[in-house]
């Protein structure tokens, strides 16, 4: 029988050192393997500690900081982040990766086989060895390498035969800034395997630490070296205006990759296909669709002639609308948003624990204020049944 779910966090981390996971990378490539933080002094005399910043009010001041940082709340065994779950009045959370995790691990490995080794290990730990210790409550998503599609696919069959519940992207899967038709077969396996994908805010790889070494092209958005956004059907003979990045101008985290997706046709190809930007607050979603549609229906005609756009089958926010999920920590305004606007049927509650925006152990007090005046119904589909559908639960 299905596990009746109360509460799901649908974006929380594991920020476990390394030396926790990385005997599950090869020995071959085990000293490529990211290696525990230490403390180091700054300028001014102060000593930083592992992990620190990532904690605030989460945590008490005993175990704030300390040579016990593998220990504290968040970052112990997976029987303890279990109790941790109960005090918290949960059910289950998805588990992503760490601040440490893909991106560093591509920038700091330059060498292919010895970077999908570690990610193959991260993988191979979080199915074997974390995640089986409460297969219900612990939801581990995979980690997917950005070598290329063929490899892309690989790793996502992989975690979905071991029983995770679905994989975050780092990069488009060719491990580029902008999407290609060579895509398509990572998003018809998606489809095929069931998996839900997901990405962690935004795409976040390559970092300008390892464009220069790979040669792939730079993150999008969010910071980096900048790379391509769209690769348009033609160009105009003076002058350029990328007008996908002007039709997500007015969104936020997440919101150019949806962007991007559409006029990629994606959704179009693969009508099955749903994606998750978790930890993007939701407040400014409503605002974005509407001038999303506006630019598109004032600026369409100039895009298909100049640029090879050709007309959207829907209006843009019927795209997102449909198509794409979004999640939140803490934003009683953007719960209040969407529920006027209808849109809470793409939306996902999280407590980002262990991180500082979470309330641990005090979430209920959070909820309460999040949800406030928002019906029963609305709540559970925020806190529960959008994270159960969208990640196969039930």
């Amino acid at each position: 029988m299905a596990r009746q779910y109360g509460y799901i966090s649908g974006d929380s981390h594991l920020e476990l050192l390394p030396s926790r996971w990385t005997q599950h990378v090869a020995a071959a490539h085990r000293e490529a393997a990211p290696k525990n933080p230490k403390p180091f002094t700054n300028a001014d005399g102060y000593v930083v500690m592992p992990y620190e910043g990532l904690g605030g009010r989460v945590y008490p001041d005993s175990v704030e900081l300390g040579p016990n940082v593998g220990d504290r709340p968040g970052m112990g065994t997976p029987e303890q982040r279990v109790h941790e779950l109960d005090v918290d009045g949960l059910d289950a959370e998805i588990l992503f990766t760490g601040a440490q995790g893909p991106a560093a691990w591509r920038a700091n490995i330059q060498d292919d086989d010895a970077y999908r080794a570690v990610v193959r290990g991260y993988n191979e730990f979080l199915w074997e060895e974390y995640c089986s210790v409460s297969k219900d409550r612990l939801l581990g998503l995979g980690m997917i390498p950005v070598t290329g599609v063929d490899d892309a696919i690989a790793e996502m069959e992989y975690c979905m035969q071991n029983g995770l519940v679905g994989v975050s992207l780092n990069s488009f899967p060719t491990g580029l800034s902008h999407p290609s038709p060579e895509d398509d077969r990572f998003w018809a396996a998606a489809v095929d395997l069931r998996c839900p994908i997901s990405v962690h805010v935004e795409f976040n790889h390559p970092t300008i630490a390892s464009a220069a070494h790979n040669g792939v092209s730079a993150r999008s958005y969010g910071g980096g070296l900048a790379g391509p956004t769209f690769l348009y059907p033609k160009l105009p003979e003076q002058g350029f205006l990328d007008i996908v990045q002007r039709y997500a101008k007015y969104g936020f985290r997440g919101s150019l990759h949806a962007a991007q997706l559409i006029w990629a046709g994606v959704f179009d190809r693969f009508p099955d296909f749903r994606i998750y930007f978790a930890e993007t607050q939701i407040g400014w979603i409503p605002n974005f669709l509407e001038q999303m549609d506006q630019h598109y229906l004032r600026h369409q005609l100039m895009a298909e002639r100049l640029l090879g756009l050709p007309t959207l089958k829907q209006l843009p926010s019927e795209y997102v609308k449909e198509h794409v999920y979004w999640g939140f920590v803490y934003n009683p305004v953007g719960v209040r948003t969407m529920f006027r606007e209808g849109g809470v049927d793409r939306i996902m509650w999280s407590t980002d624990f262990p991180h500082a925006e979470s309330d641990w152990p005090n979430t209920a007090k959070t909820l309460e204020e999040s949800f406030a005046g928002i019906p029963e119904d609305a709540v559970r589909k925020m806190v529960t049944g959008n994270a159960s559908d969208f990640f196969h639960l039930s």
